[in-house]
């Protein structure tokens, strides 16, 4: 349930509560001030009727004390008698008459009720306005007493009897307690609402400023769990969104900055060794060890290849930084993906020929297929793959194999070759930024160890996707996917 519906149903029950209590009230004064209220007409009606019952009912009692006082004889006349009774009648009331103490006249109404039994004592001088109440067998009676004196000497009284409904006498009886009821319904009415909804919003926003804190402090170790619907759910579940975005994105930030932290520790491992060969052989040149054409030659001839090394190894670091940062551009065109692998493959076999290793090939079931590639950046991260499978094989008979297929609408190329292989831990991290292992980029075999690295953000700049599979003393295969464009 929204705040707003939650918000709009507590205000309306802080006024309807209170309305229906006050018309409850308003109820229970009319019934202690009007009377006995048999049926419950509409309110025009139900005033007529009580304003005329009482008329006549008074009227009656009016006529009644003048017969006591002026001519109390009438009272021992049975067809005057039964006349008042019928006139009473009208006006919800009977009539009682006892003469002597005993009953001179009873309504036929009265008669089975056990009522006589319960009238006050008879009292010579009774007053006009006396009355009382008897509860008999669940109902109340309320008497209206006249008492009066026969030309003979005796002395009676009569009763005006009106029966009460039960809800009359309660609320006259304890009116009080209604009222401070009332009053205490009221206002545990308005609190309990009141609290239920500002705890209800209070305490989420409590949890979301604790939160906040929280990370304040630098601590996202946390989660903010759901469970509200509302507004301040929704929320709270932006927060909690926020937060794991933070989170990662500071655990990222962590884990470049270790990555850095490795790669500064790698090159400079990578430039030191070299450099301290060259060092080497420029001293041996300048204390005179190369002190023959030859002698100078090799020496020269290693220099000028740890330089190399130097400048390749800063040019991987150059290009991985620029590919890491998307500032490097991609010149895409439609490649014929079969004479583009043909043309590489002739490049590297010459080169790997001399190394003594051998090159299959398999590209036949590519031919005609389209790529949109960038055709240096592609061929980089063959030579980059093919670049690592030489530094690892072990094999006397070294192999290295390249296969391409159709896969979906893409190329697959696989370069496989038969060294050591790679442990399973290590084979889900060989791509990783500035990742080694020891068994698969062992420092020992030179490189900055940003090749794969290099790879995976060439293929996937491309928009396809990079892989590796391993057996351990069978070898390595690397594959990777271009797609594939209409011809």
């Amino acid at each position: 349930m929204s705040i707003r519906v939650r918000l709009l149903l507590s205000f309306a029950a802080m006024l309807l509560v209170p309305l229906i209590l006050f018309l409850f009230a308003a109820l229970l004064w009319g019934l202690v001030y009007r009377g006995d209220v048999n049926t419950l007409m509409d309110a025009y009606n139900v005033k007529a009727v009580i304003s005329s019952m009482e008329r006549h009912d008074e009227r009656l009692l009016k006529e009644l004390r003048r017969t006591a006082t002026r001519n109390p004889d009438l009272l021992t006349q049975q067809d005057y008698l039964q006349e008042m009774d019928g006139e009473l009648k009208l006006a919800q009331s009977k009539l009682i008459v006892r003469i002597g103490g005993s009953p001179g006249y009873v309504s036929e109404e009265l008669r089975t009720t056990g009522i006589l039994v319960r009238l006050p004592e008879p009292v010579e001088d009774r007053h006009d306005d006396e009355d009382s109440v008897v509860r008999l067998e669940g109902r109340v009676y309320t008497l209206d007493g006249i008492g009066f004196r026969l030309s003979d000497g005796r002395s009676g009284d009569l009763f005006v009897v009106h029966q009460e409904e039960p809800l009359v006498d309660f609320a006259r009886r304890f009116f009080p307690f209604l009222v401070i009821s009332l009053l205490v319904i009221f206002v545990l009415t308005n609190l309990t609402l009141t609290y239920l909804v500002s705890r209800g919003i209070l305490r989420p926003l409590k949890e979301l400023r604790q939160a906040v804190e929280k990370i304040k402090d630098g601590n996202l170790e946390f989660k903010l769990l759901p469970g509200r619907k509302d507004e301040i759910g929704q929320l709270s579940d932006a927060f909690e969104a926020m937060r794991g975005k933070l989170k990662e994105s500071i655990d990222k930030q962590l884990q470049y900055e270790e990555n850095r932290k490795v790669l500064i520790s790698n090159i400079s491992h990578d430039l030191k060794t070299p450099i301290t060969s060259i060092r080497g052989y420029v001293d041996g040149i300048r204390d005179g060890v190369a002190d023959t054409p030859e002698k100078m030659e090799r020496y020269m001839s290693t220099i000028a290849i740890k330089t190399d090394d130097i400048d390749h190894l800063i040019d991987e670091l150059f290009l991985y930084s620029k590919l890491d940062l998307n500032r490097l551009p991609f010149h895409f065109e439609a490649v014929e993906i079969g004479t583009f692998l043909a043309d590489c493959t002739d490049d590297l076999r010459f080169d790997l020929e001399k190394k003594g290793i051998e090159l299959c090939t398999d590209i036949s079931n590519v031919q005609l297929l389209m790529v949109r590639a960038d055709r240096e950046k592609v061929k980089r991260v063959i030579t980059n793959i093919v670049g690592n499978c030489i530094k690892y094989m072990d094999k006397p008979k070294k192999t290295i194999r390249l296969r391409a297929v159709a896969a979906g609408i893409g190329v697959r190329i696989e370069i496989a070759d038969n060294g050591p292989g790679i442990e399973p831990s290590a084979l889900p991290f060989v791509f990783d930024r500035f990742y080694r292992a020891e068994q698969s980029r062992n420092s020992r075999t030179g490189g900055s160890g940003l090749g794969l690295a290099i790879a995976k953000q060439i293929v996937e700049g491309h928009g396809g996707e990079i892989g590796a599979a391993s057996e351990q003393g069978e070898g390595t295969t690397i594959y990777f996917t271009l797609p594939t464009i209409a011809s």
